[in-house]
């Protein structure tokens, strides 16, 4: 056998294996909709009801779980923490008060330091919600409610390392963090809320007023000026554009670095035209509450780079530009 038919022998192999990996662990997660019973709402109902927080805790391979549930319920509205049952044993069960929840991670449910918890839950009146592959364990027996993340075998031939269990408790976390997120109406500004700093946060946070160029930067010039004063505004500003306003200050067009190419398209003479013979009337607006995001799409579905800001009344209050979302990370 050559060298490059037996790389592809191995190439072969590995692919086989990954597949059959993912297969058992997708057959993992597909059976634990049958699992779902009334523990799962008496679960959610006591996560509902909690006046504290949601304290997450597990040993090994399900403590790694047990912290990314912990996150994923924090940041959708439900308030939790991961406590190391070894050492909450040491000191850090003081993290725990008499308002919290614990929800409790072991495949087996006989985690030392996991059971080792439950007296000093029970005489604290701390409700415990178990996540376990065997309903009839120590852990799965002394909680109010069970869950069932159980499954047929580990994807490891060996059966032995945590990892069809592993993806089961995952997506059995998730499912119980996205039933809370809907049951309280959780909205995606509240999503933001709790991601200010990352490109989520900025997409969903930034308004437009945070965003726009008012008061004297603003570029705008009364209907009937000479259309050389909207270019001096325009270039005064530096933003491609300005704003036309009638006598009532209400926005009546906006002429654009656009509409230069097209006037020089369509006449020869520029020195008598007026910017009301030129301009783009009504034109593109956003308005100061609008969120950044949907000023991009605006401009991207109309193919501008600015937009004109105006109040409920369609008075010129702002000016935003592409460059401004762009520093600002909305795009």
């Amino acid at each position: 056998m050559t060298r490059d038919s037996t790389a592809s022998t191995a190439s072969s192999a590995l692919r086989d294996s990954a597949r059959r990996t993912l297969l058992l662990e997708q057959q993992a997660i597909a059976g634990l909709a049958k699992h779902l019973d009334d523990a799962f709402d008496h679960a959610c109902q006591l996560m509902l009801q909690c006046r504290g927080r949601v304290v997450v805790t597990g040993m090994g391979k399900s403590g790694h779980i047990a912290g990314k549930i912990a996150a994923t319920l924090a940041s959708t509205g439900t308030p939790a923490f991961f406590v190391h049952p070894g050492e909450a044993s040491h000191g850090d069960l003081g993290m725990i008060t008499p308002g919290d929840v614990v929800l409790a991670l072991s495949n087996s449910g006989e985690t030392a330091e996991v059971t080792a918890l439950l007296p000093l839950l029970k005489r604290m009146g701390v409700p415990l919600i178990s996540m376990t592959g065997r309903p009839g364990s120590t852990l799965a027996r002394h909680a109010e409610a069970h869950l069932d993340a159980g499954v047929e075998r580990e994807a490891c031939p060996l059966d032995l390392a945590p990892t069809s269990s592993t993806t089961a408790a995952l997506a059995l976390g998730d499912a119980l963090a996205v039933a809370l997120l809907e049951y309280r109406g959780f909205t995606a500004e509240d999503f933001a809320l709790s991601h200010p700093g990352g490109s989520l946060g900025k997409r969903l946070l930034l308004r437009v007023g945070d965003l726009m160029h008012g008061g004297a930067r603003l570029p705008q010039v009364p209907l009937g000026s000479p259309l050389r004063d909207a270019l001096l505004e325009i270039t005064r500003q530096g933003l491609g554009f300005t704003c036309v306003v009638d006598e009532q200050g209400l926005l009546a067009g906006v002429y654009t670095d656009g509409d230069l190419r097209r006037t020089l398209d369509h006449h020869s003479d520029l020195r008598d035209l007026k910017v009301d013979d030129v301009m783009t009337r009504q034109g593109k607006r956003a308005h100061p509450e609008m969120l950044a995001a949907e000023a991009v799409k605006l401009m991207e579905d109309h193919r501008i780079s600015a937009l004109a800001v105006v109040d409920d009344q369609g008075r010129p209050v702002g000016a935003l530009h592409m460059h401004d979302l762009l520093a600002s990370g909305v795009i």
